[in-house]
């Protein structure tokens, strides 16, 4: 019989700017409850809370750092031990950045440092923050440089090393929208549907929507609407794969016509259910013109 798997807490530490917010947002996307700047003095009580009937989480992770001013972190090996107590996995990751590496990310994004409110120079910051981060540094489970990431590989480096037999959630969602209203600003994949023989010159199918069944029957029926709609449904099949392998955690594919109400609804909705069917579970729908 197998054994189940123990519930887990993830700790993220490092240096400020070496990434941790993009790996907090990546285990975010395996379904982890996450949590920013905890006191870490409060490690233990936050994971108890977890616990609870009802609320019990199992993918926790914990971002830890510099910010912690008052806490003592030469005792998080104590804290820790404490949620092992509790029946959860601990591990702690931390990241770390050459110091010439930190002061450009500092430059491009204009940033300040944790520490800069005590008069520091950005390179005495760093170091001093170097000095106060190695009781964390010392009891990492996993040290990630990241010195020659870009976001992409950083996202790509969360996932290898700690859930290289996971797939994360990736949402698809389907977007209808009407051309003379402007193109959806947030659309990775833009279809122009109208081309397609139109629903809105049949008197009777013009008070309806592509949700309603004499629409739907009315462009089943269209050789040309279902030649559109099996291409569509090859690339998608071909390239969203190739999306998540980017380590995308959302795409949203747009169909737009003229009204926004027949043959864009119809498609978003159709290749909606193509995708569910063939086993996607976050699968979602907006139709701008009609919400």
């Amino acid at each position: 019989m197998t054994t189940p798997a123990r519930p887990r807490l993830t700790v993220v530490s490092g240096l400020s700017g070496s990434g941790k917010s993009v790996a907090l947002r990546t285990l975010e996307d395996f379904d982890y409850y996450c949590v920013d700047n905890l006191p870490v003095e409060l490690l233990t009580n936050f994971v108890q809370s977890m616990t609870r009937d009802g609320f019990k989480r199992d993918r926790l992770a914990v971002g830890i750092d510099v910010r912690n001013v008052t806490a003592d972190l030469s005792r998080v090996g104590e804290w820790l031990a404490g949620v092992g107590a509790l029946g959860y996995d601990h591990r702690l990751v931390f990241f770390e950045t050459r110091d010439v590496v930190l002061v450009k990310r500092y430059s491009d994004t204009r940033r300040r440092h944790p520490l800069s409110h005590q008069g520091l120079s950005l390179s005495d910051a760093i170091a001093m923050e170097r000095g106060r981060l190695q009781p964390l540094r010392a009891l990492a489970d996993v040290v990630i440089d990241t010195s020659t990431f870009n976001v992409h590989q950083l996202r790509k480096a969360v996932m290898a090393e700690l859930e290289a037999n996971a797939s994360p959630r990736v949402s698809l969602l389907f977007e209808s929208f009407a051309y003379k209203d402007g193109v959806p600003g947030d659309a990775d994949f833009v279809f122009d549907v109208r081309c397609l023989p139109n629903p809105h010159w049949d008197l009777q199918l013009r008070p309806l929507s592509g949700r309603d069944a004499p629409v739907r029957e009315f462009l089943d029926a269209q050789s040309m609407v279902n030649e559109y709609a099996t291409q569509v449904a090859t690339f998608l099949d071909d390239w969203l794969p190739r999306f998540e392998s980017e380590t995308r955690s959302y795409v949203t594919v747009a169909f737009g016509c003229t009204g926004g109400r027949h043959r864009s609804v119809y498609l978003a909705e159709r290749l909606a259910r193509h995708c569910r069917e063939g086993g996607r579970e976050d699968v979602q729908t907006y139709h701008r013109e009609l919400e």
